[in-house]
């Protein structure tokens, strides 16, 4: 037995026989802990190019944790490139198998699956989406353990980590590249041709707007993306009721909360958190805003319960002015009714024909123009990748090391010992194909 080995013993008899020892205890027990990480190789089609962690991310990792170890799994789509990781002293192979977690992105194909594993990736489970069914069943039956970057959330379940940041930044200026296209006022490049956030940033301050009015929804990790690009164009914000009764000479936008654009059936005024306990009880108070407004950035978050933001019949009205939709929600048939798809990133617009209802040319006169990309993220993927993996570093690895203590990976973990935990225990219909 080594010496590290007769350590733990002795440390952990102590423990029984000291329990007000705790905090030394985990510090000693942290030093002779050791773990065995992979970053995998993305295989969704299409190809994504953002990783978890970063060669900076993976060294800061490797000098923080002695007992931790990296693998990445050799790629030639990865934002950042296998050489990238050498130069770091990142071991790069095609044989992952001997790693404990194993670390993604998006869903891993089913053929791909190591059994008896620990992955993160995004499952696209958790709503029970049906293109994705056989990929649980195949995870439990392999006795993965599969812990979904979408519910790593902290006591008050809030989302820790996430793309969301990245999603508002895109998205937003794809909708300044739908509106130039739609008024055949500018064109500009398609985000993904951009090295990086500055580079996307100084393209935009080059174009002339006219004197529009913008209206954003969310102050999430979205909506602080889409402010933080309205803002560095110097796009000036004003309050509500400047926005809705001022006439302005220079481009202007506004930022809304749910109960902006929400108020409750009953006219009683109540706080947030009466909107998320009970949506129904509330209708959409927009169309004052649809009203006046040329381009909508959509990015917040929607409850199925919710009320309808914009319905087909606002976008009808006469009065309805908005000619641009950027939704970076995109909840397809959800609270915007010119969302009827998602886009692609290389077709990012389509037009919505309020009067047929249906999908046109979005540079018909009538037509709501409509960029509805859903994996935003993926056109700046080094950036985002940065972001994540700071995300990551922050709140996920340290629970490896310090017995779960804030219930971190308990919160996160979807399946174990082949079924699922309590907390995704409403799943079982769907994996049963119910």
């Amino acid at each position: 037995m080594n010496k590290c080995a007769n350590v733990l013993i002795f440390l952990q008899y102590q423990n029984l026989l000291f329990p007000n020892i705790p905090n030394t205890l985990q510090q000693i027990l942290y030093h002779y802990r050791s773990m065995k990480i992979a970053i995998i190789k993305e295989r969704k089609v299409p190809a994504d190019k953002r990783v978890v962690l970063s060669p900076k991310a993976c060294k800061n990792l490797l000098q923080t944790y002695p007992n931790l170890s990296i693998k990445v799994e050799s790629s030639d789509i990865r934002t950042f490139a296998d050489e990238d990781y050498l130069k770091t002293g990142i071991p790069v192979t095609d044989d992952i198998s001997d790693c404990d977690v194993l670390l993604g992105v998006k869903e891993v194909p089913i053929e791909a699956l190591i059994p008896n594993k620990k992955y993160f990736f995004f499952s696209h489970t958790i709503k029970k989406q049906q293109y994705n069914r056989k990929l649980l069943q195949t995870i439990l039956e392999k006795n993965i353990e599969l812990y979904d970057h979408e519910v790593i959330v902290d006591k008050n379940h809030k989302r820790l980590i996430g793309f969301g940041y990245y999603a508002g930044i895109v998205g937003t200026y794809n909708g300044f590249r739908a509106y130039g296209l739609k008024h055949n006022l500018f064109e500009l490049p398609y985000a993904e041709e951009f090295k990086d956030k500055k580079e996307l940033i100084q393209k935009l301050q080059d174009i002339q707007l006219p004197a529009i009015k913008i209206v954003l929804t969310g102050t999430g990790r979205v909506g602080m993306g889409a402010k933080e690009i309205l803002d560095a164009i110097n796009i000036q914000q004003v309050s509500k009721s400047e926005f809705l009764h001022t006439t302005f000479t220079n481009a202007v936008y506004t930022q809304l909360d749910a109960l902006d654009y929400n108020k409750r059936r009953d006219g009683l005024e109540k706080d947030i958190s009466d909107f998320f306990e009970n949506p129904q009880e509330y209708e959409s108070s927009f169309f004052q805003f649809a009203h006046v407004a040329d381009l909508y950035i959509a990015g917040h978050f929607w409850d199925e319960e919710a009320p309808l933001i914009i319905s087909k019949e606002n976008t009808k009205h006469p009065d309805f002015n908005i000619s641009v939709i950027a939704d970076i929600s995109c909840d397809v048939n959800g609270p915007i009714a010119s969302t009827i798809r998602s886009s692609t990133i290389k077709d990012p617009i389509y037009g919505y024909d309020p009067f047929t209802e249906k999908e046109t040319d979005y540079n018909q006169p009538n037509a709501v123009a409509v960029m509805a990309v859903d994996n935003l993220p993926c056109e700046l993927p080094k950036d985002a990748s940065e972001g994540f993996g700071e995300m990551f570093t922050k709140h996920v690895i340290p629970a490896f090391f310090n017995d779960d203590k804030d219930g971190i990976l308990e919160r996160a973990l979807m399946t174990h010992n082949g079924k699922l935990t309590k907390n995704f225990a409403y799943l079982q219909d769907y994996v049963d194909g119910k």
